[in-house]
């Protein structure tokens, strides 16, 4: 039954915060600074769930497999190629390390 509580307090939670995004004003949002925050806070959580998934198992900081297949997108990344390219880097180099027992 706990976990029909959590689930309900859950979806009452999205549900306030939905309705405060609604409520905001529209010239509030209209600021640059808001504005810019905006356009960068997709990002910052991205990567940080990135390094998260990247570098722990638990709670434990590792660096094995993952590491070197971010490394190899990050360089895919760098000489600009495209997007599926870049998950396929990062693939390949992540099967091969593990593949030798890295």
């Amino acid at each position: 039954m706990n976990v029909w509580i959590a689930i309900g307090l859950t979806v009452v939670g999205c549900y306030a915060v939905k309705l405060a995004g609604l409520l905001v004003p529209a010239g509030a949002l209209e600021r640059p600074l808001v504005r810019r925050l905006a356009a960068l806070l997709p990002v910052a959580l991205l990567a940080a769930l990135t390094a998260q998934q990247t570098f722990s198992t638990g709670s434990a900081l590792v660096i094995d497999a993952r590491a070197a297949g971010l490394a190899a997108a990050g360089l895919a990344l760098l000489l600009r190629a495209p997007f599926l390219l870049v998950v396929a880097a990062a693939v390949v180099v992540t099967a091969g390390v593990r593949a030798l027992g890295g």
